[in-house]
């Protein structure tokens, strides 16, 4: 379970939610307007609550049971995928699970109340009688058969006995009657096999799945050899695919782990080779490219442990190898090895959470760790509680991702923050010239890299003043700190002469002011003095300002480097609406269009 989150919306309940956080390891969201205790704090209710729903994460809301209810109700789509939700009352007298009990709601609730020396309000009938749910097996296992959990637990409620089949202390450490006569058959083996009648069968995730193959295999072909080598082991046993770090990045591999539903863990060679004494076929040509006696097997030792036993050898297809291993407990894949890391290159939009899409929230949820300028952090602050935070300042771009690179080249995963589009004037170039350069560890070069659009400046700008992007543009980013000055005027120069609205980026600096006052100079030859242009400075965030000038009269003294800058093109046209507001528009020539009903007048500019 990922770490829940205590939600208050006054310190009155901070007492409360510090009682809770004691026995649970959560973390305290208070409502930024009424609270200054809590871990940190968020500015919206409805949308901090739904965006922890969709990541998974737990929810323990002190607050009316009603309200969540309805915050909630719109995202209630599967009850299979929904996360715990509790709601606390704000005296501390009642512990209602809402939502997940089966996922973990339940048996929080209780912990809670035991805190709090009230009750919980479970009402689920067999959570009721047997302090247990046969459809939550706890982490290790997994049902095979969760549609027949309903029937099996009406036949225990109704006075049934039952037979249990392998080692399970949770089941036998709950009040369910156990007897060699029941007509309830609770199974726990890694067999594959199909359920009888009123049978439960459990799989306990201790086999681990060791593949090795050439670079480039057939996905399909790793697949099939893997399910050759499980023959009468059930799939769901699987604790992990694993194999060498040095096929970290081998897609075969992780398509095998997604047929399976599991993670692919991976180890190092000299890790592999300390199982050496261990292997059924050691070999001395994969020694001698890799640096160990044996991959698949190897992989499937060390993954299960040193008491573990090799119960399928080494087999092999064309350009692939599998071998499985048991444990006599089991394991934990997260705990084992290391995952190949993911860095998510995210744009988190203008700075306002209504901006900041869902792809990109779920990516941050997912995230471990998050790199970026300390500003662009903070701006996420209502989502990030429990991530590790690496801030860097403004100029130090190349050492923020290779940081975030080599974290996931670690197998962590990691959220590359950047303001607005991650690909625009952002970091997801600079990820990929780094990866085409060179210098980045084995690990880092493995990464999986995921890029997320976000809502960039000019388009958040250009919404705000109407549609002056409505016919074709450019952006031109004004810093010559990366650029030569030289190239900037050429560009310039293009743009003005192809009649572009053009959205200036970085148009001033402390040391630079010059540029823009050029750029406004060669545009007034190619356009109308009265051309609109559009200064947006701060956007979506309190201190917005949105203003429109002439280019005639456009100051430098009025930009700064918050600011937004676009200048229309010779067709960009103003209208104002009847509540005095002025918009900025480039028509498209739907005017021209035959069978359209617009009057091409000429209206007034600024």
């Amino acid at each position: 379970m990922t770490q829940p989150h205590i939600v208050i919306l006054s310190d009155q309940t901070f007492e409360l939610a510090s009682s809770i956080k004691s026995v649970i390891e959560g973390t305290v969201d208070g409502y930024s307007k009424r609270s200054i205790q809590a871990d940190f704090q968020f500015g919206d209710v409805k949308s901090h609550i739904q965006n922890l729903f969709r990541t998974g994460s737990p929810i323990i809301a002190i607050m009316a049971s009603g309200a969540l209810i309805r915050i909630l109700a719109p995202l209630l789509d599967d009850k299979h995928n929904e996360p715990p939700v509790i709601a606390i009352a704000e005296d501390g007298s009642s512990v209602v699970p809402l939502l997940g009990g089966h996922h973990g709601a339940n048996e929080l609730a209780r912990k809670i109340a035991n805190t709090l020396q009230t009750k919980a309000a479970i009402t689920t009938a067999g959570d009721l009688k047997f302090d247990i749910a046969l459809d939550q097996p706890p982490e290790g296992l997994v049902l095979a058969n969760p549609q027949d959990a309903k029937a099996v637990m009406a036949a225990l409620v109704a006075g049934s006995s039952a037979i249990l089949e392998g080692d399970a202390g949770w089941l036998t450490n709950s009040n369910i009657p156990f007897d060699d006569a029941g007509n309830v058959r609770l199974s726990v083996t890694d067999q594959a096999r199909e359920p009888g009648e009123l049978e439960l069968i459990y799989h306990p995730k201790t086999l681990v799945l060791g593949l090795g193959c050439e670079r480039g295999a057939d996905g399909d072909e790793v697949i099939a050899l893997a399910e050759r080598a499980l023959d009468g082991l059930s799939p769901k046993a699987i604790a992990c695919v694993a194999s060498i770090d040095l096929k970290a990045d081998e897609t075969a591999l992780h398509l095998a782990a997604k047929h399976f539903g599991v993670e692919a863990r991976f180890f190092p060679a000299a890790t592999l080779e300390a199982e050496s004494a261990r292997l059924e076929n050691p070999s001395d040509i994969v020694f001698a490219e890799v640096g160990c006696h044996g991959v698949s097997e190897g992989a499937a030792l060390a993954g299960g442990g040193s008491s573990c036993e090799l119960i399928v050898p080494k087999i092999k297809s064309k350009r692939a190898t599998a071998a499985v291993s048991r444990s006599p407990k089991t394991i934990n894949a997260d705990e084992i090895g290391r995952s190949r890391g993911r860095l998510f290159v995210v744009g988190i939009g203008p700075g306002q959470d209504a901006w900041r899409s869902p792809e990109v929230t779920r990516m941050i949820g997912d995230a471990t760790d998050l790199v970026g300028y300390s500003l662009y952090l903070d701006l996420i602050s209502s989502i990030s509680a429990g991530k590790i935070r690496h801030d860097f300042d403004l100029g130090k771009e190349e050492d923020r991702v290779r940081h975030a690179m080599e974290l996931a080249g670690s197998g962590k995963d990691v959220a590359l923050v950047c303001s607005g589009d991650a690909g625009i004037y952002a970091m997801a170039t600079l990820v990929f010239e780094l990866l085409a350069h060179g210098g980045l560890s084995d690990g880092a070069n493995r990464i999986a890299i995921e890029v997320s659009p976000g809502i960039s400046a000019l388009q958040a700008a250009a919404s705000r003043a109407g549609a002056p992007l409505g016919h074709d543009f450019c952006t031109i980013s004004l810093s010559d700190l990366l650029t030569p000055w030289e190239a900037i005027q050429m560009r310039l120069k293009g743009a003005a002469e192809g009649d572009f609205v053009i959205a200036f980026y970085n148009p001033v600096s402390k040391r630079r002011r010059t540029q823009l006052a050029y750029a406004k100079e060669i545009l007034l030859k190619h356009r109308p003095a009265d051309t609109p242009v559009i200064l947006a400075t701060n956007l979506g965030r309190d201190q917005e300002k949105l203003r429109v000038v002439p280019l005639s009269e456009l100051l430098i003294d009025d930009v700064d480097m918050l600011t937004v800058v676009i200048v229309g093109s010779s067709e960009t046209r103003c209208v104002k609406t009847g509540d005095g507001r002025n918009w900025v528009y480039t028509p498209r020539g739907y005017s021209a269009k035959t069978g359209t009903n617009i009057n091409p007048q000429i209206v007034e500019k600024a």
